[in-house]
């Protein structure tokens, strides 16, 4: 009877839709039918939007799915994806961080002193920028967790003091170039052809056995789990899309191939993928990320379950602004230079694109894979209105546009949700 209830309790504190709905494939797809009429639609709109975007830039402008504007989106959506990736975290559980943005100028402006001015070997340099984000995310956790400061006040303050603060790292220069073959290379190499096959052949292969992993814990626990078909389908959909996405990013793309080929996958494709794979797995394979969900969704009901709320906000806002640290390297990366405007409006693109893809505004609900989805949307958004020649400001009200879309749509299903009681 205990054991019964300990499965029953366990598996309640498993997000809704983190559990399997169906053994079946059928199951699976009329469970998915069921919570989109429901309201939980999750990433789909956004889906939705995305190929009608692209389907539409690519009729207004041919140019836009080139072999050469595709390898550059992707190193235009890194920044905002990484940072909305840490920025998910503390979503989910209710909060914000609009330093996070300003935490990346801070890493970056670090790592440009480091290297250029300071001379200090890249390692090092990489170590420190990565080591005040963590600092900086301990300070945030325990104002808001521990002081009980709201997370709006103590960001948006840091947010004004981390301008002034890469202001005086920089110092009178105003500007510092990145000469490091190594930082440079982030944003800017790209992997062999054979190379990037090897890599889309290690993704799928890993999906694969990671999704029949999980399939087996489930089952070795008591709890459903989806069948080896829908396994096989997913694995199948990302099988044909990162053979599409490679075949393409291989072919020549140089506008001068004789004297500088260019072709490949750039090497920031492989370091987002590795980060979607950990910061998927601690969300859904690991307590931790079944108590960030807890608290999330009911901050009552986690702490009468014995979860320890104060902990996990400071680890939440400490993965986001390590996060934001490494997504000043790559800023740095990208730009070759760091000057004090570093990082200074990205966060407002990086929220937008967490919760375009799907990350609910008031916590509880949310996965990684929505900072992929919804920095493509904003990306696409960016590429597409920048081919056709829209000034930044119509750039800005579309995303804006969208981004409130989202929000509504998020806030109609969570009132619906509440009213039907689910």
């Amino acid at each position: 009877m205990s054991n019964s209830t300990t499965s029953s309790t366990e598996a309640d504190e498993t997000p809704q839709y983190l559990r399997p709905q169906s053994n079946s494939l059928g199951g699976s797809i009329r469970g998915y039918v069921t919570k989109v009429r429901g309201g939980e639609m999750g990433s789909l709109p956004a889906i939705l939007g995305l190929i009608i975007l692209v389907v539409l830039f690519s009729l207004l402008r041919p140019t836009f799915f080139t072999p050469l504007n595709f390898a550059n989106f992707f190193s235009q959506a890194a920044l905002v994806v990484i940072l909305a990736m840490g920025l998910i975290f503390v979503l989910l559980l209710g909060e914000i961080d609009l330093s996070a943005g300003v935490t990346s100028g801070v890493s970056a402006a670090i790592l440009a002193v480091l290297l250029e001015k300071q001379g200090v070997a890249w390692p090092l340099a990489i170590a420190a920028a990565m080591a005040s984000g963590i600092v900086i995310g301990l300070f945030i956790g325990f104002l808001v967790a521990r002081v009980g400061i709201p997370s709006f006040v103590v960001t948006l303050a840091l947010f004004l003091a981390f301008q002034g603060l890469v202001l005086v790292i920089i110092g009178e220069g105003g500007n510092i170039r990145i000469t490091n073959d190594v930082v440079l290379a982030i944003q800017n190499s790209n992997l062999s052809p054979l190379l990037g096959w090897v890599f889309y052949a290690i993704v799928v292969l890993g999906f694969l056995l990671g999704s029949l992993n999980g399939r087996r814990q489930r089952l070795s626990r008591g709890f459903s789990a989806p069948a080896l078909s829908v396994i096989i389908v997913k694995t199948a959909v990302i099988a044909v899309i990162g053979f599409v996405v490679v075949w393409i990013l291989n072919l020549e793309r140089s506008v001068n191939p004789a004297k500088n080929p260019l072709s490949g996958v750039p090497i920031i494709v492989p370091i987002i993928a590795v980060l979607t794979l950990i910061f998927g797995y601690v969300l859904t394979r690991t307590s931790f990320g079944r108590h960030v969900y807890a608290v999330g969704g009911n901050v009552e009901a986690a702490r009468r379950a014995g979860i320890s709320i104060s902990k996990v906000r400071i680890i939440c806002f400490s993965i986001c602004s390590t996060t934001a640290a490494f997504a000043g390297i790559v800023y740095a990366s990208r730009a070759a230079s760091v000057d004090p405007n570093a990082g200074r409006f990205v966060v407002l693109s990086a929220v937008a694109a967490a919760v375009i893809g799907g990350t609910s505004l008031f916590g509880g609900k949310g996965r990684i894979q929505d900072a992929l989805i919804g920095g493509a949307v904003v990306a696409v958004i960016d590429n597409g209105m920048g081919l056709l020649g829209y000034p930044a400001g119509v750039k800005l009200m579309i995303t804006g546009g969208v981004l409130m879309l989202a929000a509504s749509a998020d806030a109609l299903s969570r009132k619906r949700s509440i009213t039907t009681g689910k």
